[in-house]
């Protein structure tokens, strides 16, 4: 188990300027040089993304996108590539949010297209799955992880397996004020675990970091964190405020 390095991924959404992200970023970097024992990731929008590079240059925090698409270039206008991503400087891409399912339409084949393209041009992708309120209420929870799992993680080699980050999102407690209990939470996890276990199997499922990303903030993250099966955070609104993401990242 100890071959898991816990991660702590703050995922800006459509928010901050460039200066505003330039701020937080150094922010971040000047408060915490001193960690070494977690991955620290910032996602900001792609317009930042150059410019925060700069400013956590030869520090431990890392880059990350919030998306990308399949093609390496072309006539996709308003789309970016895993390749530019990787020039700009990334080390982590997200893949499949919950937003980018529920108001862009994104679809599990469409994600694992996405992934393969991620591994090939060196990026670590940061696949999040996850069910809804109603399909919760239906207790299709298990059924429809499975099925994200299935088909948007299907394909890897035994490498990319062991180098893929998973993020459960229960969308029913992003931004809802519901919370997810950590056994809840580790519930699904090991239900994951076990899953990828079957398809890559146990090599793969022990080093493969599972995160949590249902309204993680720094009142909860110690008792989540604690979780056997929880490796760390895909933080939204408190990944905004440096105050609130140091604490995250310190848990």
């Amino acid at each position: 188990m100890d071959k898991r390095i816990p991660i702590v991924a703050g995922n800006w959404k459509m928010n901050k300027t460039v200066g505003e992200a330039v701020e937080l970023a150094g922010l971040l970097k000047q408060n915490l040089q001193d960690v070494k024992d977690r991955e620290i990731v910032i996602c900001p929008t792609y317009i930042s993304i150059f410019a925060v590079k700069e400013v956590i240059k030869n520090s431990n925090v890392k880059l990350g996108a919030q998306n990308m698409y399949f093609e390496k270039s072309g006539a996709f206008t308003g789309e970016v590539s895993a390749f530019m991503l990787k020039n700009a400087g990334c080390d982590y891409v997200i893949i499949g949010h919950s937003e980018r399912r529920q108001y862009f339409g994104e679809t599990d084949e469409g994600i694992n297209k996405k992934l393969h393209v991620a591994n090939k041009e060196g990026l670590i992708p940061i696949v999040c799955i996850g069910e809804t309120l109603t399909q919760r209420e239906k207790n299709e929870t298990f059924s429809v992880i499975e099925k994200q799992i299935k088909t948007g993680i299907a394909g890897l080699d035994a490498e990319q397996a062991k180098k893929l980050v998973v993020a459960y999102e229960p969308v029913w407690a992003i931004g809802t004020g519901k919370t997810a209990t950590p056994q809840q939470a580790e519930e699904v996890h090991a239900f994951i675990r076990k899953l990828y276990s079957e398809i890559y199997g146990k090599d793969a499922a022990e080093c493969v970091r599972i995160l949590y990303g249902g309204s993680v903030k720094p009142n909860n993250i110690s008792e989540i964190m604690k979780q056997p099966n929880i490796d760390g955070g895909l933080i939204g609104g408190a990944s905004l405020k440096a105050d609130d993401f140091i604490k995250l990242v310190r848990y």
